[in-house]
């Protein structure tokens, strides 16, 4: 155990031009640690990470959903045509129009579907942010329970109090502060302890549990739940069994299959570290191999070369 955090380096022409420092908590299936590395016991804020345990609330609350459309309410996609046909079906299926989203409007993050569109004469929508399936399922669930869907962001809204009172039950902690995240959704502050904690406890729920239900359709469709091409869904797919939850400001937790789990912040928010870090707590509890290997080193360019690397320093 560590009480320092991990440093993940930017090499550039071999010097060391920028440093990140890495909060890690990596625990057993029996929830004893494993690695510790920083303060992993204050509060954060997990962002989009909370994403699965806000779909168990839902689910709960009777979400009529199930497969890769389960899989969407707890995505930060990136906007790829499925994606967006899947809000779509949510949304229909709820007898509401894209207009009932309270996200803001954005463009795909996949480049390819961004450059698609806007060649094509499209512009911002809320349906291609990255929050939108959620959104969309949320405002399901408010229909499934006669619950008013104008008001469905307030944190006094019983959707809300309904999420709120599920990370309180699954993190075992209180909330300690409710913000207000960048899709404008009721954010809860806990600690990196209490996200581990609620990822064991959901992937060791019974099957046929509406914990299990998140989880399965997690791990079913993983493509869902991020994008075709982005390291979330390389990790799972290289690793059988694996959930993982990236969120805003370099936040991700995981959680195999026998509850093995973990969470990961990147102090200062730097995106570029996150993965490294998360490969190599994966690494700490037994897990390797080449794809693993691969992501665990991310490529610095130079002139459209490479030049560089971003590494977890050893």
């Amino acid at each position: 155990m560590s009480a320092e955090s991990l440093l993940v380096e930017v090499v550039r022409s071999g010097f060391v031009e920028s440093t990140h420092r890495v909060r890690m908590l990596a625990v057993a299936a029996d929830g004893s640690p494993v690695r510790v590395h920083g303060a992993v016991d204050a509060l954060v804020s997990p962002r989009s990470s909370l994403k699965p345990l806000q779909a168990l609330a839902m689910v709960r609350a009777g979400l009529p959903l199930e497969g890769e459309l389960l899989a969407l309410s707890c995505a930060s996609h990136a906007g790829e045509s499925f994606h967006v046909d899947g809000v779509r079906r949510i949304l229909a299926g709820a007898g509401l129009e894209e207009d009932a989203l309270g996200c803001p409007e954005d463009l795909p993050e996949d480049p390819a579907s961004r450059e698609e569109l806007l060649r094509s004469g499209g512009d911002r929508a809320r349906v291609y942010m990255n929050c939108s399936g959620k959104h969309a399922a949320m405002l399901a669930t408010c229909v499934v329970n006669g619950w008013p869907p104008e008001t469905y962001l307030d944190p006094a809204h019983p959707l809300q109090r309904a999420i709120r009172a599920t990370v309180e039950e699954l993190t075992c902690e209180r909330v300690a502060a409710t913000g207000v995240d960048g899709c404008g959704a009721p954010l809860f502050f806990v600690s990196m302890v209490g996200v581990t904690r609620a990822f064991r406890a959901m992937v060791q729920a019974e099957p046929g549990t509406p914990e299990r239900r998140v989880v399965d359709a997690f791990r079913d469709h993983p493509e869902w739940t991020s994008g075709t091409t982005r390291p979330e869904a390389r990790l799972m797919r290289a690793v059988p069994g694996l959930m993982v939850k990236a969120g805003a400001e370099a936040f991700d937790a995981f959680v195999f299959s026998d509850g093995r789990s973990g969470t990961v912040k990147v102090e200062d928010g730097g995106q570029r570290a996150r993965v490294p870090a998360v490969v190599e707590a994966l690494g700490a509890l037994g897990f390797r191999g080449p794809e693993l290997d691969e992501l665990a080193t991310g490529v610095l360019l130079g002139g459209g070369r490479p030049v560089g690397e971003i590494r977890l320093r050893r």
